[in-house]
């Protein structure tokens, strides 16, 4: 069965318009989820509204959204009062502008939807328009309303198809300086560095979604089954948590002959004094 699209509506450029719709990418259906019960009859519970004043629960059809003011009180809003208000971006994604997809800074990056055709009449203008980004190396720019929020988005082509990223705003998003701002300038030693990257060199592969397993995933499931059986929950092995580095530059080492062939840079030699006289010993490193 084909997925729900989230959203259909059109993709403009200029004056060429294509039916489209949005599907989501990530799906949670396989994961595992628990329902709440009542522990002394072991069924399902629900959760109802309850009057915060009287404590009693409203009928079905007399909930309704309000908007507080700032002396307390509420407007009241109906679901199709909601529903009516329109702007262009309720139904069409006009692209307004082109950017290097590299240049959007990872922080504002949102959710991905994959983005395709929705009829047959549809394809060749949905085609011209991904096939003229992908020619240009551009992605477009553009807004949906999605979820009853207006949101900036991203699109760009990917195969036959397209995918569009919403994007954060400006304002919602906390910008690095305000957390590494306080982290101090380090000089770091260059063979310490050198080590490290080589640690890198090793550890280098492809990128391969497929590879990535859910332990804790797996570790539920174990629990799910163990508990299925009769039997009791597995005893749970914490992994020992890593201490902090005594010294550096030797856990760099052996980092790097731990599974490896990789040889460590050779140590540099320092220049001669001015005075011509040799050091009589390296200074000791600094401990982390």
């Amino acid at each position: 069965m084909a997925p729900r699209p989230a959203w259909k509506g059109y993709l403009k450029l200029s004056l060429v318009t294509c039916a489209v719709e949005l599907t989501n990418v990530v799906t949670h259906t396989e994961k595992v989820s628990f329902r709440v019960l009542n522990r002394k009859t072991g069924n399902t519970v629900k959760r109802i509204y309850v009057d915060a004043e009287t404590g009693k629960p409203l009928d079905e059809g007399n909930e309704i959204k309000g908007y507080e003011l700032d002396d307390g009180d509420f407007v009241h809003i109906e679901e199709d009062e909601i529903a009516s208000v329109q702007i262009e971006s309720s139904h069409t994604m006009a692209l307004d502008g082109f950017v290097d997809k590299a240049s959007i800074q990872q922080i504002y990056l949102d959710t991905p939807y994959y983005v395709a055709p929705a009829d047959k009449v549809s394809e060749e203008a949905f085609a011209v328009i991904r096939d003229a980004m992908a020619g240009k190396k551009m992605a477009g720019l553009a807004r949906i309303v999605l979820y009853s929020r207006e949101r900036p988005v991203v699109i760009e082509p990917l195969g036959k198809g397209m995918v569009l990223t919403t994007l954060r705003y400006d304002n919602t998003v906390r910008q690095p300086d305000t957390v590494f701002g306080d982290i101090k300038a380090v000089k770091t030693d260059q063979e310490m560095t050198d080590l490290a990257e080589l640690i890198i060199d090793k550890k280098k592969a492809k990128f391969d979604p497929s590879k990535f397993d859910d332990k804790y995933e797996d570790a539920l499931l174990e629990l799910i089954r163990a508990k299925k059986a009769g039997k009791k929950a597995p005893k749970a092995q914490a992994a020992p948590k890593p201490s902090n580095v005594v010294n550096l530059f030797d856990a760099l080492k052996k980092s790097l002959s731990d599974g490896g062939a990789a040889k460590a840079p050779a140590k540099k030699a320092k220049p001669a004094a001015k005075s011509g006289k040799a050091k009589a010993a390296a200074p000791k490193r600094k401990s982390a």
